[in-house]
Formats: structure tokens, sequence, C-alpha cells
């Protein structure tokens, strides 16, 4: 018999753990962002396909008039830009860029600094593709010595998502490879490469004007970086175009230098 005067044991509550409630909070808010970024994606992909087809209608390869055969001319298309229209558009268009054995084939524009262009299209809308620019430092005057531009490395191969490409025996071996075209208003010009190679990001390559001995100092350092040696004389009096973007991690640049032929 129990004493009148114990007492009953108290039982104590059993304590419920937050833990698997934050772990779910976490999850569906994982979900949603990434499920966000997947809707944005698609959309910014479907904005820039509508640009390019715009674009391409003012974009068009020279033809032969009797044979209405494309011009080839040491295996690159020979392109006519109908740069009026394109400043229409956006009064930022300076040129028209083709990289052989890649898929860059591209209008190219310059903005008033390096940034803009990274997060917004030709049509100067907000998209996470950016567009492929050149250096807001180019005068695109005749004066450049060194004419930079730049694009994303996009994983769908859209800007300079395909630029990888250089780094691949594959891509050396093929003599057509190493021609560039670029065009601007004034010029229909075409470069030879003669330097690629993966770099930690840096601002080295990112000069556009030298003085004195720097130009043979500066192709010096490029020439020995270069994966290839391309057995291409670079001397005081040529320009250059140099070609950057991120590689996967971002912490590298993928970088191809191209001397004008003609």
């Amino acid at each position: 018999m129990r004493n009148e005067y114990e007492f009953e044991p108290i039982k104590k509550k059993r304590k419920t753990s937050i833990i698997p409630y934050i772990i779910l909070i976490i999850c569906v808010i994982s979900i949603i962002y990434n499920g966000t970024m997947i809707i944005i994606y698609i959309m910014d992909n479907a904005k820039l396909e509508k640009q390019k087809e715009e674009i391409s209608s003012k974009i068009v390869l020279a033809y032969d008039d009797e044979k209405q055969e494309n011009i080839i001319n040491n295996k690159n298309e020979n392109y006519k830009i109908d740069f009026k229209s394109l400043k229409e558009q956006n009064s930022d268009t300076v040129g028209f860029l083709k990289v052989n054995g890649t898929d860059i084939e591209s209008v190219v524009v310059k903005g008033n600094d390096n940034k803009f262009y990274l997060h917004h299209s030709f049509n100067k809308e907000k998209n996470a593709a950016g567009w492929i620019f050149a250096d807001y430092a180019n005068k695109f005057d005749g004066t450049d010595k060194n004419i930079i531009i730049y694009g994303h490395n996009m994983k769908n191969g859209t800007m300079f998502g395909t630029m990888k490409n250089i780094l691949n025996d594959e891509w050396f071996i093929k003599e057509e490879n190493r021609k560039i075209t670029f065009i601007t208003e004034n010029e229909y010009s075409t470069f030879e490469v003669f330097s690629v190679y993966v770099i930690e990001s840096e601002d080295y390559y990112r000069k556009t004007e030298f003085i004195d001995n720097e130009f043979q100092n500066f192709i010096k350092v490029i020439k020995e970086r270069s994966k290839y040696d391309f057995q291409v004389d670079v001397y005081n009096s040529n320009q250059i175009l140099t070609l950057s973007t991120c590689a996967t991690n971002n912490k590298f640049r993928v970088v191809l230098h191209a001397i004008k032929i003609k």
C-alpha cells in the first residue's frame, strides 16, 4: 500500500527534434531555387535564340554571281555584314567574329566597361549568358595594338562555350582552324593563331597599348605559355587579336592570341 505522502513520479516530456524540419525546409528552398534557375536558364536561352535569328538576317555569305557557290578564301567564308541595321538595333556593335573549329560565329559589341555585357544580351536585356564583347579600352580606330574579346563559357556551347576546342590536338592539326575572321565596318581581317593556353585568372594579357619594348616582351611571354608551337613570327608592326573565356571552375582562363595577316 502506497504511502499517502508519496508522489507520482513526474514523466518527462519527450523532446521533439527540429533538425528534420530544418533539413526539410532547406531541401524545399533548394528545390524551389534550382527550379527557378532552370526556368530562368530556359527562358534566357529562348530569348538568345530569338535574337540570333533576328541577327542572322543581317549576316549573309557572299555568293559568286555565276556559280552561286560560297566564295572560299583560304578555307574562310566571305561574309557580308549589315552593320547599319545591326547598329540600329544596338549602337554598341563593333564587329563580327568567326573562329574556325568552334561554333563561335557572332556579332561583337563593346560597352562602357567590361561588366555590362557579362549579364546583358545583344538587345541589352538582362541575360545570364551575356554576349560576346570587346574590351572597353579598345578604340576600333585602327590604333589598337591588341583587340581583346570576351565571352562566357556556356555549357550549351553558346557564346565562347566551344572555345575550349582550341586546346585539343584534333583542332591544332587542321591548318584551317588557325585562321580567324574578324570584320568591322571599315575592315575585313584575317588573323592567324600563334598561341593558345590555360592560365589562372589574371590581367596580364588584357593590355591594348604598348610602349618601347613592351610589345615584344608581351609576345615572348604569351608565346612561351602556348600549348603548341605555331611557328608564327610576331613583329612590332603587327596587330594581334586576343580571345578570352573562363575555364570550367572559373578559376582559370582559356586564352587565344592571333596575329593579323590581312
